[in-house]
């Protein structure tokens, strides 16, 4: 398994953060709505993506998909805050669909995507799984799919087998997680063993990867 290292902006629409579960944020990086704040709920489980992190991993991105966002389709499986799938919409993407089991964090999605006019974004409620294993017997594709579940679920270790029949030819999986995912060769574990690890980095105590599938 590889081990490799690691237009102009329009002025960005604000969203408010108010009221005692707005008292966290995160904000957009880049594309139309950089630098907009983005309010993360009190809810469990939830734990958004450091900017830092969502910065370096964009950066990634945009290096092995040579900049190129539009036409892309997203799929963000554990969408929280929602902070992965409004930066892959701010920068162009054509598609993001975000899919979260908890009923108030889907209705301040839908908030934000009202505020943001983001017309390339559709939010669900339903559980990630299912609705993962929907999309692929409906023989929906995409592009990027971002995982970023609660830890110590073993959630990330049955949703990522789905994205195989999800991934388009050459696309990606970011993937975070509480332990890292590289391992020596032929040690890796069978949901995993399809998938080369080409960028990964460690922030604290959070471990995030690009992926690739290669069976």
């Amino acid at each position: 398994m590889s081990r490799k290292p690691v237009s102009k902006s329009a002025k960005p629409a604000k969203v408010p953060v108010h009221g005692p579960q707005h008292a966290n944020q995160v904000r957009i990086i880049g594309g139309q709505w950089k630098r907009t704040p983005l309010p993360v709920l009190s809810a469990l489980g939830l734990r958004p993506t450091p900017d830092r992190v969502r910065e370096t991993v964009f950066n990634w991105i945009n290096h092995l998909r040579d900049g190129e966002w539009a036409g892309t389709q997203v799929l963000d499986l554990f969408a929280g805050s929602g902070a992965l799938g409004f930066e892959a919409a701010s920068r162009g993407a054509q598609s993001v669909t975000m899919i979260d089991a908890n009923a108030q964090v889907t209705r301040q999605l839908e908030e934000i995507k009202l505020k943001l006019k983001a017309e390339n974004v559709t939010i669900t409620r339903g559980d990630a799984l299912a609705a993962a294993q929907s999309a692929a017997a409906r023989g929906q594709q995409f592009d990027l799919i971002f995982l970023d579940p609660p830890y110590q679920q073993g959630l990330l270790e049955r949703s990522l087998p789905l994205c195989a029949k999800l991934l388009k030819a050459g696309g990606l999986v970011y993937a975070e997680s509480g332990l890292a995912l590289e391992f020596a060769e032929g040690e890796a574990p069978d949901w995993l063993a399809p998938w080369e690890v080409i960028r990964a980095d460690k922030a604290g105590m959070v471990f995030y990867h690009l992926l690739k599938y290669t069976a």
